[in-house]
This record gives C-alpha cells, structure tokens and sequence, in this order.
C-alpha cells in the first residue's frame, strides 16, 4: 500500500490561530456547566501539532495549564480521549507501550501494532521518548516482558535500522525461496531467519516477496506462518506480515478487534483513532467497510456513547 495513498480524515487547518481557540476553549470551561460540544469541535478540527500550539498559547494568555484545566473539567473515557489527543503522537505511543508491559501479563498485540508498523525515524523517536520518560531503553524492558522468538522479534523490529533505500524488487524471488526453505520446506522450522527477512529489507520489497511467495507457491506467507508457528509468535509474524502488506487493512483489523466481543478495548480504540486520524484514518475506513460490511463509525455508535463517541466521530469522519 503506497503511503501516498493514505487519506487522513483530519488535515491541517489553514487560518489557525491557537490564541483565539485558547480563549474559546477557556469560555468552554468557566463558569457552571462545560460546553463540551466546544471542546469537540476545536479540539476534533486541528491536527496534533495544532493542539500542542493552542497549550503553549494558553499558557501564554492565562498563565494555566490547559491540560490540567481540561482534567479538572472532565471526566471518564471522554476525558481519556481528550487527554490522548493533546500529547504528542510519539509520547502516547511511549506510554501505551510502558502501559501494556506494566504489572502481570503482557499486552502483546499492543506491543506488536505500535512497534511493528514503524519506519526507522519513528522508531528512533520512540525509542529516544521512551527512555526519557521511564529512564530505561525500551530493548531492555521488551527483552524483560517477552520471551524465545517473539522477544526477538520485538527486538528486531525495535532496532530501526531497517535498509528503506533498497527496493531493488527484482531481490524477491530470492528471498520468496529463504522464506520458504526456512519454513514450508524443510522439517521444523528456521525461525531465525523468518526474522531476518521480516525485519530488515524495505517495506516495498517485502510486499514484492509475499506476491512472490504466492505466486510460487499458491498458498499466502500468512497461511505459512499459520501452520508453521503457534502461540506469540505465530501472532507477531502475522502481524508483521499484514501490516506491511496492507498497511490500513491491519489497522482495520485492529479497530475490529478493539470493539468485538464483551466490552471495548478503549485504550487500544482511542490510540488508534488519534494516532491514525491525520495519517490514513479515511483509507481504513474504506478498508473496515470491505472487511465487516459495516461503516467504522456505525461500529464506534454502537460500542460507545455520550461525548466520548461525539468526539471519536468527529475524528473519524473528519
């Protein structure tokens, strides 16, 4: 999926001017009563750097903290939403991932949609926030949460030192043949260098080897990877693979994923909305809608509700 396809559902806004969204911001929350229809509608309108200028300008007018003002004033999953959007993108990401590694048991999918879907410089950044905030390199809290092949994986993918330039396609039926040597063709299977093909050549090329590794040998590298692996890995492999195939058709299956069955993942829902909504929102949900039969924000409708789902509409629909 080329990258110049993305369809964001929330573009920069021309004619910002943060001082006046600060002040009316400011109106939304004094006095009895908050207008949080305000709130959305400034808030849900600007693109992540935006919010980030509208704090500094509300610091700048009022001498206050607009975050600590906004928590003051609101309350539940709303309140969650809101908080999300006015960190920046990299920091949320930082702290979703420190949340899913924290206490017993690890949120591994978690782990694997924010760390596997990242080019070098995002990585780098990641890395660099991560160990600022929680004073510990991120390789070595993965290493210490997960285990085997997986935690190789993660380690791999977290390196960011993925070779981007060379999208020489005509590599891949070679690499099509590794893949399957290391797998469907031998007895047991070669994890290693699953890893190594998976974590180093560039996005392009590896999409060019799984229509190689179809091509040859009629099954997709999914249904490989299926009968091949299991547990962990098995999980972060498939990801891998569907994220850089069909990069929005992944993150539509996150969505999905956080919305289906007894209550809604809110944290993994709110994360993807924010973070996806200025870089490839509208493209999912074109995906979404091939994938379930339904629109992505008639699934938000109906497993959300008050300014919560007010606010994650306003995103999606842009």
């Amino acid at each position: 999926m080329d990258s110049s396809m993305a369809q964001p559902t929330i573009r920069y806004l021309g004619n910002f001017d943060p001082s006046t969204d600060a002040s009316m911001l400011r109106k939304a929350m004094k006095g009895f009563g908050t207008d949080e229809a305000s709130i959305i509608n400034i808030l849900a309108n600007r693109t992540n750097e935006q919010r980030l200028r509208i704090i500094t300008s509300f610091q700048q007018a009022y001498g206050k903290d607009l975050v600590k003002e906004l928590k003051g004033e609101l309350g539940g999953n709303f309140e969650r939403v809101v908080l999300a959007m006015m960190k920046p993108t990299t920091e949320l990401l930082a702290e979703n991932l420190h949340e899913a590694m924290k206490g017993i048991g690890t949120n591994e999918n978690t782990l694997v949609e924010i760390i596997c879907t990242r080019t070098n410089h995002e990585i780098m950044e990641l890395r660099a926030v991560f160990e600022r905030k929680y004073g510990k390199p991120l390789q070595k809290c993965l290493e210490g949460e997960t285990s085997g092949h997986f935690r190789r994986l993660l380690v791999s993918m977290s390196t960011g030192a993925r070779d981007e330039a060379n999208t020489n396609l005509q590599l891949a039926p070679q690499l099509a043949q590794q893949l399957y040597k290391a797998g469907e063709g031998k007895v047991g299977t070669d994890e290693a260098e699953f890893n190594r093909i998976l974590s180093t050549y560039s996005y392009p090329l590896l999409r060019a080897v799984f229509q190689e590794y179809h091509k040859i040998k009629g099954k997709t590298l999914v249904d490989a990877i299926k009968s091949e692996f299991s547990g962990d890995i098995q999980n972060g492999l498939i990801a891998v693979v569907m994220s850089i195939d069909n990069r929005p058709q992944f993150f539509a299956k996150c969505l999905h994923d956080a919305m289906k069955g007894a209550g809604t993942k809110d944290d993994a829902l709110i994360r993807l909305v924010v973070t996806r909504a200025e870089i490839d929102l509208g493209t999912i949900k074109q995906e979404y809608q091939k994938m379930y039969g339904k629109t992505l924000e008639s699934h938000i409708k109906s497993d959300t509700s008050g300014d919560y789902k007010k606010m994650l509409i306003a995103l999606a629909d842009g």
